[in-house]
């Protein structure tokens, strides 16, 4: 008898990569190799977008050059460009972001091949732009402008000073920098397995991404750094350990703990504690790190969870100034780096990704017409 099947695919391997693998156990996350704690806060984010899409660090030539590539690359098509306000008058931030992200498909260039040069220079384009239809996304639904990229600024520090509107301080962009390396990948996440689906039928990159966002805008996978936020901020002062207390003995889920690969503290919440500790003394109010701080400890003794990468992102990124409901379309332009490395590997090594399933309904049914039933 055939065994039963893991539910939600838990422990099955769905596909080989040689983009990123995590050790659970050891709380330990790779990117090609290199462990995490070794590229945060040294390696910036253009870098690795490179390491993911083509293979290696670039060299001082291949990093200026990919950044020449990402400048160009940036401008938006005449119809995303024409559609963004009626999108951001009628849509939420992950719904916008999914229609323009099909929307500058029929823009690119490269739309009719699945080549693989086609393939890099998509992912260049997908990268650059993000960051921009997030900030025109909101500028539009505020009524604003948001300021033209600067080419001479990094990815981070345009997007700062295209939400924010304001001149971001140094140290602002090295921590966000930061912050996008340490979500650039994960492994077979949810919403990279559905750009893989997708283009193991030999769909474009634009279809795959299309369908990792609609998959990142569950509650399941992405929002829960959103959630965070909203918790620290209805919580009354003073009140963050009864509050945990009455929501786990309600049998409410505390967004932002416990990890389904992580057996231990994820590696990325540790760069994420230390960074909402230094933004908070630089801020002058460090209310939501303390609560923050205090969350930890009380789920910690009473659930024995750690905090997973959302729960500390969720303070950074507002101590950075960035509104709280365009978190999880943050993390999507830090993913887009490595959901298109996955399109580009699936494409390079294709087989039609089609499992089996268990049927579990009624047999040996009968037809009758319709006057007899």
């Amino acid at each position: 008898m055939a065994d039963k099947p893991t539910k939600g695919l838990a422990d099955v391997v769905a596909a080989s990569t040689a983009l990123s693998d995590i050790d659970g156990k050891a709380g330990r996350l790779f990117y090609r190799g290199y462990d995490i704690h070794d590229l945060a806060g040294r390696a910036t984010f253009e870098e690795t977008a490179h390491l993911l899409q083509r293979g290696k660090l670039p060299t001082r030539t291949e990093l200026d050059s990919y950044g020449d590539e990402l400048a160009r690359g940036r401008e938006l098509g005449a119809l995303v460009s024409a559609n963004i306000a009626e999108i951001a008058e009628k849509q939420k931030p992950m719904e916008a972001l999914r229609s323009l992200v099909s929307l500058a498909g029929a823009d690119d260039p490269d739309k009719d091949s699945t080549a693989h040069d086609a393939n890099l220079r998509k992912a260049a384009r997908l990268v650059a732009q993000q960051p921009l239809l997030v900030a025109r996304y909101h500028a539009a639904r505020t009524g604003g402008s948001a300021p033209d990229a600067d080419d001479s600024l990094s990815i981070a520090a345009n997007f700062l000073l295209q939400v924010t509107g304001r001149t971001p301080a140094p140290r602002e962009v090295e921590i966000f920098d930061e912050c996008l390396v340490l979500h650039a990948d994960h492994t077979m996440n949810a919403s990279t397995f559905a750009a893989r689906v997708c283009a193991a039928t030999l769909s474009d990159m634009h279809s795959a991404i299309v369908a990792a966002i609609g998959t990142l805008k569950g509650p399941l996978h992405g929002g829960a750094n959103e959630q965070v936020m909203k918790t620290l901020e209805s919580i009354p002062a003073g009140g963050v350990a009864q509050a945990v207390r009455d929501k786990l003995a309600a049998g409410e889920k505390i967004m932002g703990f416990g990890h389904r690969v992580y057996k231990t503290e994820d590696p990325r919440a540790t760069h994420l504690r230390r960074m909402s500790a230094e933004l908070a003394e630089a801020s002058g109010d460090d209310t939501y790190y303390r609560m923050s701080k205090e969350m930890e400890e009380v789920v910690f003794e009473t659930k024995g969870l750690y905090p997973n990468v959302d729960f500390y992102a969720a303070s950074v990124y507002h101590y950075l100034g960035i509104p709280t409901d365009l978190f999880t379309p943050v993390f999507s332009i830090s993913r887009m780096s490595g959901w298109t490395a996955h399109v580009i590997e699936q494409h390079a090594d294709n087989r039609l990704i089609r499992p089996d399933s268990e049927y579990i309904g009624e047999t040996d049914q009968k037809w009758k017409p319709i006057e007899e039933r």
